[in-house]
């Protein structure tokens, strides 16, 4: 297929994932600044930070309140990662990709699109921030059920598996810097009890409370959740099973060596044999680290088949 149309593939699930896990992470910021004890003070600004938008953010804003970052993160057009760009750049790779996808898709991300323009306020409102990002999270599941089920699992569809793929593994990445965060700025007021309510809600947001304890049968607590998010294989939204379908979409995929060359490369350093004792410093490193070989992952697909000239 034609290297812009294989670029854009990719990139519309890319910032699909993009609009479904931000949400998810403000989601789960929300609940865990609600549930965590009055005397720890745990500011928004943490969300800015993690998503590396400091720089972009003191451009725009004074204060630091939540207001301003909640607005960042779901609506500021001015930021490139934010649900609202987001949204904006994977409908834009639709419109100009339907002869390759199923017709409802143009029509459901319109619908979406137009919900969003309309909520955006009231998404970034405390008080209906909840309904708001839950009606994106479903939209964009609404997209994938149909792209799952309708599509034709050709080379189109291999491509959307590696963007969709990778972007979720750097987000769930975000998403557990994020709940280590949270305890270490606890510091000296950390307990069981607090840590069961940080990664309990680390769990749920990834819609993972469940699968967890089937799988891993075993109480909440940090070490044995970052385990399960970073490593099983079996669980969509962990970083492991994010790995291997980014391998098997490019075992259908012609000139595939030097990517799966690369992704080898990132299993073997990603997953060095990291024992979860401490999740404080040496953790979130780990986490940085892991997201850099995501990035570089993205440059060998991008060089191996985006660069391409389409003759």
């Amino acid at each position: 297929m034609l290297s812009r149309i294989a670029e854009r593939m990719y990139w519309m699930a890319r910032y699909l994932e993009r609009v479904e896990s931000t949400a998810r992470l403000v989601k789960v910021y929300a609940n865990l600044l609600m549930d965590l004890p009055q005397e720890i003070d745990i500011g928004w600004y943490n969300l800015v930070v993690l998503n590396s938008g400091t720089e972009n953010f003191a451009k725009r804003y004074k204060n630091r309140d939540e207001r301003n970052v909640v607005k960042f993160m779901l609506a500021d057009e001015h930021n490139p990662g934010s649900l609202g760009s987001a949204l904006v750049m994977a409908r834009e790779n639709i419109r100009t990709s339907r002869d390759a996808l199923p017709v409802e898709t143009w029509e459901m991300i319109n619908d979406l699109s137009i919900y969003a323009r309309a909520n955006m306020k009231r998404g970034v409102n405390r008080r209906h921030r909840q309904k708001f990002l839950d009606t994106m999270i479903g939209g964009v599941q609404q997209i994938n059920g149909l792209l799952n089920g309708n599509m034709s699992h050709d080379a189109a569809w291999q491509f959307m598996r590696l963007g969709r793929n990778l972007e979720r593994a750097d987000m769930t990445t975000r998403s557990l810097d994020a709940a280590a965060s949270v305890l270490m700025r606890a510091g000296a007021d950390t307990s069981a009890n607090l840590n069961e309510i940080v990664w309990g809600n680390m769990l749920s947001s990834l819609s993972a409370y469940h699968p967890y304890r089937r799988s891993m049968r075993t109480s909440i607590a940090g070490a044995p959740v970052a385990r399960y998010l970073l490593e099983d294989t079996s669980f969509p939204r962990a970083v492991g099973f994010c790995m291997v379908h980014i391998h098997h979409a490019c075992t259908h995929l012609p000139r595939a060596e030097p990517v799966v060359e690369r992704l080898s490369d990132v299993g073997q350093r990603a997953f060095g044999g990291f024992d979860y004792a401490d999740l404080s410093e040496p953790f979130r490193d780990y986490l940085n680290t892991m997201q850099l070989h995501l990035a570089d992952l993205h440059g060998a697909i991008e060089a191996n088949w985006f660069e391409l000239r389409d003759a």
